[in-house]
């Protein structure tokens, strides 16, 4: 498992889980309203340049703009359903 802030872009990975952070408080609940929920695809479209932010993140049929701190609250592994990558994220 990996933070989202960390994943590749173009790959698709599924969320494992979705943290709480005291600097944060509310962003875990933030994310899940957004559609960020455990064993949803996930697939970050785009980065800042340099790694800065935002990052461009794609869940299901809807795309937002991540600041890094927000994706590092988010673990991900890689998605072994590569059908799904090939068509989009379903």
């Amino acid at each position: 498992m990996q933070p989202l802030h960390t994943a590749q872009v173009g790959q698709l990975y599924r969320i494992a889980e979705v943290q709480a952070n005291a600097l944060m408080p509310g962003c875990d609940r933030q994310l899940n309203e957004l559609g960020f929920l455990v064993g949803e695809q996930v697939m970050v479209l785009r980065r800042a340049m340099l790694g800065a932010d935002p990052l461009v993140v794609r869940i299901g049929m809807s795309t937002f703009a991540l600041r890094a701190a927000e994706a590092a609250l988010v673990g991900v592994y890689l998605d072994s359903d590569t059908t799904s990558a090939a068509d989009g994220i379903a």
